[in-house]
């Protein structure tokens, strides 16, 4: 095989015999992913590459529209629905082959190819200009696709609406097809990125004027936050639009977050409170186990003279949640995140939760922190980091130490960085729970201050990596 660009060019797959060996199939993958790279790298088209692929797809039984880069993967699926099934799991990794190859489906690694092509050409060959709502919508389908592909649920690998899922898990073998699941701490922010890209090429106010071609927009993270940074300058029918945009975001991933918090148990088992002495209370195990020396061999009965009932009262000590997002611009993903979750645990019973965003000044947003997205449209994405505005709102209210989580979401680039360590120090000191988190995204990326990371190592307060289960976790932890 040879490249597109020399003068010896592949010999169209279709041209060979069809029962020819190995080489024959290997041929045709490489054929496949020329093509792809062709395509990625260079938008017209290479006609003997065309024509040898179009000539595989035809004899392996798949629609030509594979090749049509102006085709979604939903388009094909429609009219081809027997084909989601193969694109689900279909770059994940399988069963280890037998070391000569006997257990390899080389014809079944050819039509893998040609679907794998489908995906990848979709995603990343994002073209150049002003993008559509409706291509805007169209690649957010293909990249949900592609996530499909990794074994990821759509929207995982970009930080998006529906948040942590599954991790890539082998579906069967998938032989020499490629396995980019190991790549997926790179494809991540590749597709964000992308998606980014796309989103600022797009007109958004024009869009958002116009409710059909609103209905169209697929809520992301890289469109909230450009809605957030621009709803100043929206009004009208375009506000409207973009205000619900982030309404549909919010209440998604609120969705997914409460699943996480739901089992939370807030405040311990209060022993010091005599137990209800209700029927539902009744500790039958307990009871009988205490009990038993008065069995009656004889009787074949147990005597029981006492009762023993379950604790359930708990203590009533309130727990206070104090919550402190830097909302620059490069922690969005954060602060959607975090006031999403700081709602979440302000519902629980005995937790009163605060919640302060910060960049050069502060804003304490305590009185909306029950409707995240009230909260949302009163931040001011952007400018500078300043933590020690916000560390003025925060200290005062640590009124009982030991009753208090104090989070601290940011990437730790700050202004004045010795002074305000020397404050969170004095919080951990104090008696309060002082938790670091560098980023809390659905993805787990981020980038925290090395300056900051070894001086909260050394206090014994580590900077928490980027995922929210994590602080889901510690959130938990604390409240049980």
């Amino acid at each position: 095989m040879t490249d597109h660009t020399t003068g010896s060019q592949p010999v169209p797959p279709a041209e060979a015999p069809q029962d020819a060996g190995p080489d024959h199939h290997d041929n045709r993958r490489q054929v496949l992913y020329w093509r792809l790279l062709a395509r990625l790298f260079d938008p017209e088209e290479q006609a003997t590459l065309e024509s040898a692929s179009l000539a595989v797809v035809d004899d392996i039984g798949l629609p030509s529209a594979l090749l049509d880069p102006q085709a979604s993967v939903d388009s094909v699926v429609q009219r081809h629905p027997e084909l989601a099934d193969e694109f689900d799991g279909l770059m994940t990794p399988g069963p280890e082959t037998d070391p000569a190859g006997a257990s390899r489906d080389r014809a079944a690694e050819v039509r893998r190819a040609a679907l794998a092509s489908k995906v990848l050409l979709n995603v990343f060959a994002s073209g150049s200009g002003t993008v559509t709502a409706g291509q805007l919508a169209r690649w957010q389908s293909d990249a949900g696709w592609l996530e499909r592909a990794l074994g990821c649920t759509p929207g995982q690998l970009r930080g998006g609406r529906t948040g942590p899922g599954v991790g890539p898990t082998g579906t069967g073998g998938r032989g020499a097809t490629p396995d980019l699941s190991r790549l997926i701490p790179a494809i991540g922010p590749a597709l964000g990125a992308l998606e980014a890209d796309l989103v600022k090429r797009m007109h958004l106010r024009e869009v958002l004027a116009d409710p059909r071609l609103a209905a169209q927009l697929t809520p992301s993270m890289s469109l909230i936050e450009q809605l957030l940074r621009d709803k100043n300058n929206l009004s009208g029918v375009a506000l409207a639009n973009a205000k619900a945009l982030i309404r549909r975001f919010v209440d998604d991933i609120a969705e997914v977050l409460r699943t996480q918090v739901e089992k939370s148990t807030v405040g311990a088992l209060d022993r010091s409170v005599p137990p209800k002495r209700v029927f539902r209370n009744l500790d039958i195990d307990r009871t009988i186990w205490k009990n038993l020396v008065n069995w009656s061999p004889e009787e074949e009965r147990l005597y029981v003279d006492r009762l023993y009932y379950r604790h359930t009262a708990r203590r009533t000590t309130p727990q206070r949640l104090i919550v402190v997002v830097d909302q620059s611009g490069s922690m969005v993903d954060s602060m959607v995140n975090c006031t999403i979750l700081a709602s979440i645990f302000a519902g629980l019973p005995k937790v009163d939760v605060h919640l302060i965003a910060y960049d050069t000044q502060a804003l304490d947003l305590t009185p909306w922190v029950h409707d995240p997205f009230e909260t949302l449209l009163r931040t001011n994405l952007g400018g500078g980091t300043d933590g020690t505005v916000a560390m003025a709102l925060a200290q005062p209210k640590i009124a009982e130490p030991r009753n208090t989580v104090v989070v601290w979401i940011s990437d730790f680039y700050e202004w004045q960085t010795e002074p305000l360590f020397e404050s969170m120090a004095a919080i951990h000191r104090s008696g309060a729970k002082f938790i670091p988190v560098g980023s809390v995204t659905s993805s787990g990326r981020g980038v925290v201050n090395p300056w900051f990371r070894e001086r909260f190592k050394d206090l014994g307060t580590p900077v928490l990596s980027g995922h929210i289960r994590k602080l889901v976790h510690e959130l938990k932890t604390f409240l049980a």
